[in-house]
């Protein structure tokens, strides 16, 4: 597999926690930027809202906005607002944005290839109260080089 060399631009939304990003992807109009702005109110920094690059940097995958929306976020029913944000964070977790119905209740550990590096990946429905609250504890299960296992009954 020949890895891009220049940036690749996806439809997603990041936002970095102590550093780590997290890039939340799904259809438009599914949450993203929601759920993004509750991470920030938490605490979270806004990486790139709508578009992000991704570009890989040795054994890393860096995460950035395109300059043109650096540090801005769709707010629905207020507008396009203005937020501090970091220029760019290594990725380290990927969230799909889906219904409640499509998330599993005891899902299998997954990692997707992103720009040949290897990334954690987890499915949850934004809407949902708990879903920052599910997020952070997702990211703090993964490292930079492990998925942990998952326990069974």
């Amino acid at each position: 597999m020949t890895v891009p060399t220049a940036p690749i631009l996806v439809h997603a939304t990041a936002i970095a926690i102590d550093g780590r990003a997290v890039l939340l992807r799904g259809r438009s109009g599914v949450g993203k930027s929601d759920l993004a702005l509750r991470l920030i109110d938490g605490g979270a920094r806004l990486v790139a809202d709508d578009q992000v690059e991704l570009r890989r940097a040795g054994e890393r995958v860096l995460v950035s906005a395109p300059a043109a929306i650096a540090g801005l976020i769709e707010v629905r029913g207020v507008g396009i607002l203005r937020v501090e944000a970091v220029a760019e964070a290594t990725l380290a977790l990927l969230v799909d944005l889906v219904p409640p119905a499509e998330v599993d209740r005891f899902p299998e550990a997954r990692c997707e290839d992103v720009l040949g590096i290897a990334a954690p990946s987890i499915a949850l429905s934004a809407f949902e109260a708990s879903a920052a609250a599910k997020l952070r504890f997702a990211l703090s299960a993964f490292s930079a080089h492990s998925v942990p296992a998952i326990i069974r009954r």
